[in-house]
């Protein structure tokens, strides 16, 4: 299992397809706080709630000085039909080697229904300016975790 990142680490630089094939790199955001935040797949009832609350608060995001980028393990054609589907602002980007996944310690053994499995851990982390960690949140609940991230950063 990867390590999980802890404040002050440097956020493992990225570059990977949106939902359009465009590249996004976390660098394209220097000068800027980043929310990147990791789930399992597109289309699913829990992220799909995840990525409509993030696209909800996003200008109460914006407008505090947040990027938001969410990364899944999913193909951009799919990342493109979840968009187009649910109405989506965020930045969606595909990892589907996992490599970005593993350098954020989002990808690993967890527990589903009881039974250990490996998989993507919905995981939240929180990028300064300088691109240094400033918060990381794993094991996180897709339902209600915006409204968490916004008290945690005071918002």
């Amino acid at each position: 299992m990867s390590e999980r990142l802890q404040p002050g680490d440097t956020a493992p630089a990225f570059t990977l397809p949106d939902a359009d094939g465009n590249e996004v790199s976390l660098a394209d955001h220097k000068g800027r706080k980043v929310i990147v935040y990791f789930y399992p797949a597109a289309l699913t009832p829990g992220c799909t709630k995840q990525a409509c609350d993030f696209t909800d608060n996003l200008d109460v995001l914006a407008a505090a000085g947040y990027d938001v980028i969410g990364v899944s393990p999913d193909k951009p054609e799919k990342l493109a039909k979840f968009r187009e589907k649910e109405n989506l602002k965020v930045t969606l980007v595909g990892d589907p080697d996992k490599a970005t996944l593993e350098a954020y310690g989002a990808f690993g053994e967890k527990k589903l229904y009881g039974k250990t499995v490996t998989g993507v851990i919905r995981s939240t982390v929180v990028v300064d300016e300088d691109g240094k960690i400033e918060h990381a949140f794993y094991n996180v609940k897709a339902t209600g975790h915006v409204a968490k991230i916004i008290r945690d950063l005071g918002i």
